[in-house]
């Protein structure tokens, strides 16, 4: 049964819900370079529910990021796309597709508010260190200031999708928070050159420092000095990847496999990153398309194997 199967407000059609989750599919598939091949491996309503999730935290982050407004009209815009959300769930009339399948999302897996709310302020916490004018931004002093950033942007993400994928034992929500933060990890590491030629730096001072290092040091990176701190962060994250291991077994099973092919193509991500080094200064790393559909098909074999 999809999600748009479910008992719908008056004021929505069947109709207009099954183009809001259209929409929101297809903004999923076009930008969701990762996440996407993890829908595949999930039953329809599912993969739904998840690509309306996607596509309102891709709205926040295109809010947050637009480098044609200032800082504080980002806030504003970010303030009233919050606004405009709560207006939904509490049954008002919209014409914004994504809101619409999103609040249906809500209704239909019981899914709480204040986790969207957590992800906006995430994304506003980049926003509000621009405001305080040019110059290389140092966010956190320490690494527990880091997992909070992280748990606003990130982990905030995988207790929404354990809601869709369904769990009924409690543990599994430390085991998402956890998952999600290897997952930021992973990407912090990954993106080192572009956030730092945007003015941001996500290592924390007290890493660097242990390595003798500055932020500065991040605009004209020497590899060799740099490596330590990213080698360290890498092994926080494979720490937190362990709580994967321990939460897919503990969701439905029909979600299983799309669980473990996001996990698993961070996870090569990760590996990908120190094959190389940690040298993510000359290109981006990334997988190829071939090495996401293998991870895929694994995946997907594991619901007829498990």
């Amino acid at each position: 049964m999809s999600a748009s199967d479910q008992a719908v407000p008056a004021t929505v059609t069947e109709s207009q819900l099954n183009t809001a989750y259209s929409v929101c599919r297809r903004i999923a598939r076009s930008t969701a370079k990762n996440f996407y091949y993890a829908f595949m491996a999930l039953p329809r309503h599912k993969r739904d529910a998840l690509s309306a999730v996607y596509a309102f935290m891709r709205h926040c982050d295109d809010l947050s990021d637009d480098p044609g407004r200032l800082p504080e009209e980002r806030l504003r815009r970010l303030a009233d796309w919050r606004g405009q959300l709560h207006s939904v769930l509490a049954g008002g009339v919209s014409d914004e597709p994504v809101l619409l399948a999103l609040a249906d999302t809500v209704r239909v897996f019981k899914i709480r508010p204040e986790l969207l709310d957590s992800l906006v302020e995430g994304t506003a916490m980049d926003v509000r260190e621009t405001l305080d004018g040019p110059g290389l931004r140092l966010s956190f002093q320490t690494f527990d200031q880091l997992y909070q950033y992280c748990y606003h942007v990130a982990s905030v993400v995988g207790l929404i999708c354990i809601r869709i994928f369904g769990y009924e034992d409690a543990a599994a929500e430390k085991l998402a928070e956890q998952c999600g933060v290897a997952f930021q990890l992973t990407n912090i590491i990954r993106d080192v050159k572009e956030d730092a030629a945007m003015s941001r730096i996500y290592l924390p001072r007290e890493d660097l420092a242990m390595f003798g290092l500055a932020a500065s040091g991040l605009i004209s990176p020497e590899l060799e000095r740099l490596r330590p701190v990213l080698e360290l962060e890498a092994e926080r994250a494979r720490g937190y990847y362990r709580a994967a291991d321990e939460l897919i077994p503990l969701i439905e099973p029909d979600s299983q496999p799309a669980l473990w092919v996001l996990v698993n193509i961070y996870r090569r991500l990760l590996d990908k990153i120190a094959e190389c080094g940690y040298d993510v200064f000359k290109e981006k790393v990334r997988l190829s398309r071939a090495e996401k559909v293998g991870i895929l098909t694994r995946g997907l074999a594991r619901r007829f194997t498990a």
